[in-house]
């Protein structure tokens, strides 16, 4: 609780500090995604558009007795929202039913309701008008003037000629790979997926430079990645071995899900021995994980701790190769045979865009969402469960069990039917430009020229 308190306040003083002082431009706008609910309001409190950027849908939904409690709680709002439904007669959309049923419930809960009212000084709900009374003094007469001129002065809520647009929501993913159903709010756009610059993704600065002189689609050049590096290249090409196998999952450990970075690395280890393929793994620089990469390693040999953290190094007879740094998935993944990950939606698009088949182990949130999705389109087997990969228990048998269905889930991936489902997937994707394709909808919804 006082770590929420905290955050919003921190969240209200960023904005204050830029919209706060100075009357905002016409073009202006505040960007937020689904965790990010509490810039709805400040952008409210501001007199800013609020705009939601999104890479994966919705990972939420409400209540089954949502819409009933609101209808009973607010039964002029719910009419004003069902009328906007039935009356979309102007080129751009009015604020409706299906805005909030999407995605904008939430705001409607008592969480946001007491901040807003009591922190912001805002009606507790949005598009209504709540009695200021004794905040009066909070406002400019010239604030509550214009707030109530927008409202009708019996129901609070907006009248017909002013009624607020449906919040613009930008998906960063492909329409190829995602259903986008009829019942959407219609001001939702699909962009496609959203990729930063390769040079950005560099935890090198050296690298970094050498991706920046690089030509578009010359990735595959001597130089492209530094020479502190070497180690790390020579293990991608290897002539006289297949290509490695990706294994990483990014955030996972930080959040609390790694609690035995050695049962993990020793599922692996176990995998590495009753089959013929090699891995690559990132540790995505989760200090206990590196802790036991570096434990094995002085087991076997003189351990410089310096060197691993620059380079990486090589465990279990040269087939498993740990980075701890940061090398773009874009750049990466094309030159693996496939990918473990946890199902994050940037692996998720970065695979599917290089082609690669996927094994996919979620932990939370939308990362079923994107588990589930890669098997039934074909580019994965069925998702794993986290004991899979990281065991519960840390004896033999447990550990040998998750690593047969962990082998037996590679060799589902790299079978013939997904090899080529996802290479058909990654031939209809790779003209999309999510970035771009959003970038040109906010021009046209903010009526920019620049």
């Amino acid at each position: 609780m006082i770590a929420t308190r905290e955050h919003r306040q921190e969240c209200y003083s960023a904005v204050e500090g830029i919209f706060g002082h100075d009357s905002t431009m016409e073009g202006d706008f505040i960007l937020i995604n689904f965790f990010a609910l509490e810039g709805w309001s400040l952008a409210e409190l501001f007199h800013v558009r609020c705009v939601v950027a999104a890479p994966y849908v919705v990972p939420y939904s409400a209540p089954s007795s949502f819409e009933s409690q609101f209808r009973r709680e607010h039964p002029l709002l719910y009419k004003y929202l069902q009328e906007a439904d039935s009356n979309q007669v102007l080129q751009t959309p009015h604020v409706s039913w299906k805005d909030v049923a999407h995605w904008m419930w939430p705001l409607y809960t008592e969480n946001w309701g007491l901040w807003r009212s009591d922190v912001l000084y805002l009606s507790p709900f949005p598009f209504t008008v709540g009695d200021f009374g004794y905040k009066i003094s909070l406002f400019s007469w010239n604030e509550i003037y214009d707030c109530h001129l927008l409202h009708d002065p019996v129901t609070g809520l907006p009248t017909w000629h002013d009624r607020p647009p449906s919040p613009l929501l930008l998906y960063g993913f492909s329409k190829d790979i995602v259903e986008c159903p009829d019942y959407w709010p219609s001001n939702v756009h699909v962009c496609g997926f959203w990729f930063l610059p390769t040079e950005w993704q560099f935890s090198c600065t050296k690298c970094q430079e050498i991706s920046e002189l690089s030509y578009p689609g010359d990735l595959r050049t001597k130089d492209e990645v530094c020479s502190a590096h070497v180690k790390l290249q020579c293990f991608l090409i290897n002539p006289a071995s297949t290509p490695p196998i990706f294994i990483g999952l990014s955030s996972i450990g930080s959040m609390g899900f790694l609690r035995n970075p050695q049962t993990f690395l020793q599922v692996i280890q176990t995998v590495l021995e009753i089959t013929n393929y090699r891995f690559i793994l990132f540790t995505a620089g989760y200090e206990p994980l590196d802790e036991a990469v570096q434990v094995i390693a002085s087991e076997s040999s003189h351990l410089d701790k310096r060197q691993y953290l620059e380079e990486g190094l090589c465990l279990f007879d040269s087939r498993l190769f740990c980075f701890p740094n940061m090398i773009p998935y874009k750049w990466l993944f094309p030159r693996c045979a496939a990918a473990i990950h946890h199902g994050g939606s940037g692996s998720t698009a970065a695979a599917l865009h290089a082609g690669i088949p996927q094994v996919l182990c979620p932990f939370i949130l939308d990362q079923f969402y994107w588990a589930e999705k890669m098997y039934w389109i074909g580019v994965a087997p069925e998702p794993l469960n986290r004991s899979h990969l990281i065991p519960d228990k840390l004896d033999d048998v447990s550990i040998g069990m998750a690593a047969k269905v962990l082998s037996r889930a590679i060799n589902d991936a790299l079978s013939p039917n997904i090899k080529a489902r996802a290479l058909e997937i990654a031939e209809r994707i790779s003209l999309e430009d999510g970035v771009m394709e959003a970038v040109k909808i906010l021009k046209q919804e903010m009526n920019c020229s620049c």
